[in-house]
């Protein structure tokens, strides 16, 4: 990938910037309502995203007509619009705002309790579904630090805006085309670690697994982490819940591990095992979930694509 010349970095950033800081100046509410007329706008403009996530949605849900599926994609453009406005008052967010604001799920805190109690590293199983930059903020905020894996922008400079932001209540960032060596640290200390896994991976990455009934290439670093540390794998999102007004971090049982003997099939066991409860939430939650990414862009050798 070319890299950015100054001028266009610093454009980008001058543009990223003032976005965010004319947003945040903003109550919460005002926020959120621009953020939300921004995905409006960028539904009726962004064709190719649009197409994107049609064929996406005609993939996972071959049985709801055309019209429901319009209007999970009309969702899931407005939820990116909220997630748009929160992150702007993010800066100024407090302990006790947050804590007014969201709402945890007693099931996966139980099992989170139990794993802390027995000092074993547990993995966020996450993607990017509801409000996922809220998800890792949030707990930060309101529990303790934890550590997330993140691919960087190609523009530094926006890139460290964004990670001050994230890391404000003392999280860490991890670059993931250097995580191993960090990621095994954090868990087999007893960490909290969260990993988005719910994106297009290049097949020297991943394995295919089915994911809404097609096969997908998936990253294979979560089984692999999980297998050589033993983490308790939770899996986990941020929603918006309509009825309270309030967000929700949904958790789920905690994904067991099979060991067989067997590390290739270990790896493609878990993986896919892991596929599916992203799939379960999304399937929950599914006007919220981020269907303009191409999921199922890599494909196995000699399979047509799709997009």
């Amino acid at each position: 990938m070319a890299k950015h010349s100054k001028s266009q970095i610093a454009l980008e950033y001058a543009l990223a910037r003032s976005i965010l800081w004319s947003l945040g100046a903003l109550p919460r509410r005002a926020a959120i309502a621009v953020g939300l007329g921004v995905g409006y706008v960028a539904y009726h403009l962004l064709g190719k995203l649009r197409r994107a996530g049609q064929r996406n949605l005609e993939i996972a849900f071959p049985d709801k007509s055309e019209n429901e599926r319009r209007q999970l994609l009309r969702g899931s453009f407005s939820s990116l619009g909220r997630l748009l406005g929160e992150f702007s008052q993010l800066p100024k967010a407090t302990p006790e705002k947050l804590r007014q604001l969201i709402e945890y799920d007693e099931v996966g805190l139980r099992h989170l309790r139990e794993a802390e109690k027995n000092k074993r590293g547990v993995i966020f199983l996450t993607g990017h579904l509801g409000v996922w930059e809220l998800h890792s903020f949030g707990w930060s905020a309101l529990e303790y630090p934890l550590s997330f894996l993140v691919r960087p922008l190609d523009n530094d400079r926006i890139e460290e805006m964004v990670e001050r932001i994230r890391t404000r209540f003392g999280n860490r960032a991890i670059d993931k085309k250097s995580a191993a060596r960090q990621s095994l640290r954090v868990l087999r200390e007893g960490g909290t670690l969260g990993i988005l896994s719910d994106l297009n991976t290049q097949p020297n990455e991943g394995v295919f697994v089915p994911f809404f009934g097609k096969l997908a290439c998936t990253t294979a670093g979560i089984a692999t982490l999980a297998l050589k540390t033993d983490a308790v794998v939770i899996p986990t999102c941020a929603i918006w819940d309509r009825k309270k007004k309030r967000y929700f971090f949904h958790g789920d049982p905690p994904v067991d591990l099979v060991r067989t003997g067997d590390h290739a099939k270990d790896i493609q066991v878990n993986t896919a095992n892991f596929a599916a409860a992203i799939e379960r939430m999304v399937r929950l939650y599914p006007d919220q979930w981020l269907w303009i990414h191409k999921r199922w862009k890599t494909r196995p050798p000699g399979e047509a694509e799709i997009y």
